[in-house]
This record gives structure tokens, C-alpha cells and sequence, in this order.
């Protein structure tokens, strides 16, 4: 289980998921920046994100899975 926290993930990625920010925060600094430049694929990602986050499927950098605690 990742160390990063699910709640922020969560709000970031509702707050500013079309900037990807929710990417930077758990390191995936690489989608992060196509999110950034894409606008979260026209909103169509960050959505896709915040609904994968919420079913507690999202991964971090590492590949640990980002739950609620």
C-alpha cells in the first residue's frame, strides 16, 4: 500500500486533475506533464483518474496501490 494519501489524491485530482497535479503528487511525473499539456485529455482523463481513484485501483510511482486508510 502506498504512502501517499488517498483523500488528497482524491481532492487534487477533483480540484485539479485537468492539470494533473494528482500525477505529480504521486509521481508520475511523465503523465503528469501530458495531462498538464493535454488539459487531463480534455477532462476526459481526469475523470477516468478520479473514478479509478475512488474504486481504490490508482497507482503510485511505484506501483503501490493508493487505498483509503
Amino acid at each position: 500500500m502506498s504512502e501517499k494519501n488517498w483523500v488528497a489524491t482524491i481532492l487534487l485530482c477533483v480540484f485539479l486533475g485537468g492539470f494533473g497535479v494528482h500525477r505529480f503528487y504521486v509521481g508520475k511525473i511523465g503523465t503528469g506533464i501530458l495531462m498538464l499539456v493535454t488539459f487531463g485529455g480534455l477532462g476526459v482523463w481526469a475523470i477516468i483518474d478520479l473514478i479509478v481513484i475512488i474504486l481504490g485501483n490508482f497507482k503510485d510511482k511505484e506501483g503501490n496501490v493508493i487505498k483509503a486508510s
